[in-house]
Formats: C-alpha cells, structure tokens, sequence
C-alpha cells in the first residue's frame, strides 16, 4: 500500500494536522487548499479510512487520523534530524562514545571546552560499559579500553592504565597517616573501596596487590565499601569513604587540585590502555576531525 501513497502526501497531511486549517496548510507548504484538499482525500482512499472530521473550516482528527499523525510526526523530526549535517552553514553533529568511567572523569569536560569554543558543533556522547555499543561504527569516535588494536577502528593511544591507590587528604588526616609512607601491608590494612569487575581484564585490589613485586604478607580482607561502578568507588574516596584503586590518567584532576592523593609508592602499569579511535572504514567528517585532534593534545589541569 506504501507504495502507491506519493510521499508528499505526508508532508501535506502532517501541516494539515499542526495548522488544522487546510488553507493556512496551503500557505505554509506554498500550495492551494484545493491542492490540500485533494492531497489529503487521496491519502484517505489509499488508507481506506478517514483521517478528519470536517465541520465547515474546522477540523479534528479522527482516532486513525491521530495516530498517523504521531507517526508521521516522529518520523519527519527523524529525517530533519538526519539531514542536519548536511545543511550549509552548520557544523553537524559528531557522536562520540565512551565507557561510564571515561565519560564521567575525564571526557565531559573535554567536550563542554570543546563545545564552547565551537557553538556551531553539535554533540552526541553515548555512555555504555557495552563493548558492541562502543565499537559501533555508528560513532564517528570512540575512546576504547584496549591493548591498541582493533578491527575496525585506528586507535591512537590517549593514556596509559597506571593503577595506584588514592584516599582524600580528610581520610588519611582522620587517622593520622602519612600516605606516602605506607606500605602494602599497611594499606591492606585501611578501608578499601572497590568495585565489580565486569570485564575479565579489568583490575580490582585483590588483583592489585597479587601482581606486586612485594604482595602484602597478611591475609587481604574483604574491602570496606564495594560498589557496582568505578565512578561510585571513586566518590566515595573523594567524600573521605577510604582508599580507592585510582586509574591515574582518568583522574587527573582530582590529584592535581588535591582532592586526591597518591597512597604509598607502588603504581602498576597493566599493559592496557585508553585509546581514541577513528572508523577504519568510514570517512569522518572534518568536526570529527577536529575533535579527534583536540582530545590528543596534552590538557594542563587548571
């Protein structure tokens, strides 16, 4: 049936349902009302169902003449959408996707300076754990947690994992401890917070402190707090909870402005990695580019 309804018949019908007049249709769409009349009557034959309830120059829709009009609504807002990109004088959108982690402690704010600097440009950021929803090639860029290859995506590398724990200044105040100064056994020993592990590369304590050159001799506890998120685990360190396995690149800023302090002198490097990634096989447009560009560039933490 689709078929045979010319496509402009829902361009019609759709400023015939927001006007509800057909002559202010007519002159929104630069036809006549006859030519809105005769368009919406051939919609109606082709459906075999009325879509207006005509009473003289007012109309109403009918129960099937108000579901279409959701339809075809939200497919048109669908389309405006898609052809964004396209329209001369605008800067199209770029979609980005990241993990909740990334997303959270270190892109956002790379994207709101980004997105002040370049109010023509719009942004899309999906937030996914997921690694199909990342590697979607639907993205035009994505941060990916990885060894530094892919096969479908070029990956430059935008920091390496170095593991380390971090407490809040107030934490280690509270007890009386120098957190440069403790040792493996003694931060065994401290409220640890951690976090599921939802992927099998990721690292949690109880990995941390078996990879060490020295592991701590006393038997290691449960942690104090565990939580379903990285991000949790990381606020409840900032609110002075305990002592959190901190990813050293994604908080940067947190430890640059004090919030957060390296606990003892071990760092593990884990062999992975944060990677920014353009598609193998898709051209990017020149915004992608040029966010691609600005993510690389070493940021000094104010």
């Amino acid at each position: 049936m689709l078929d045979h309804i010319p496509l402009e018949a829902f361009r019609v019908f759709d400023a015939a349902c927001r006007q509800m007049n057909f002559s202010r249709a007519g002159r929104e769409l630069n036809i006549t009302q006859a030519a809105v009349s005769r368009r919406i009557k051939g919609l109606e034959d082709h459906l075999g169902a009325a879509l207006f309830i005509r009473r003289g120059k007012n109309l109403e829709l009918t129960p099937q003449g108000e579901r279409l009009f959701q339809r075809v609504r939200a497919t048109l807002e669908y389309l405006e959408e898609s052809l964004e990109p396209f329209r001369p004088g605008t800067g199209g959108t770029i979609a980005i996707a990241a993990s909740g982690s990334v997303s959270h402690l270190w892109l956002g704010r790379r994207l709101r300076d980004f997105g002040k600097e370049n109010p023509a440009i719009s942004l899309r950021l999906l937030t996914s754990d997921t690694p199909s929803d990342l590697a979607s090639e639907n993205n035009d860029l994505v941060i990916l947690y990885s060894t530094g290859e892919h096969p479908r995506w070029n990956l430059t590398l935008l920091m390496p994992e170095l593991l380390a724990p971090v407490a809040s200044p107030d934490y280690l105040a509270s007890r009386g401890l120098d957190g440069g100064q403790l040792s493996a056994d003694d931060i065994a020993g401290l409220d640890l917070i951690d976090y599921e592990r939802f992927n099998a590369h990721w690292i949690s304590f109880r990995q941390w402190f078996g990879r060490l050159s020295s592991p701590p001799r006393m038997r290691l506890q449960n942690p104090r707090f565990s939580f379903s998120t990285y991000i949790m685990a990381i606020d409840a360190a900032l609110r002075g909870d305990g002592i959190a396995l901190g990813s050293l690149g994604l908080i940067d800023e947190q430890i640059a402005d004090g919030r957060l302090v390296r606990v003892g002198a071990e760092c593990l490097a884990t062999g992975y990695g944060y990677y920014l990634g353009l598609p193998k096989y898709k051209t990017v447009s020149p915004e992608a580019m040029q966010l691609h560009m600005r993510l690389l560039e070493p940021r000094a933490v104010s």
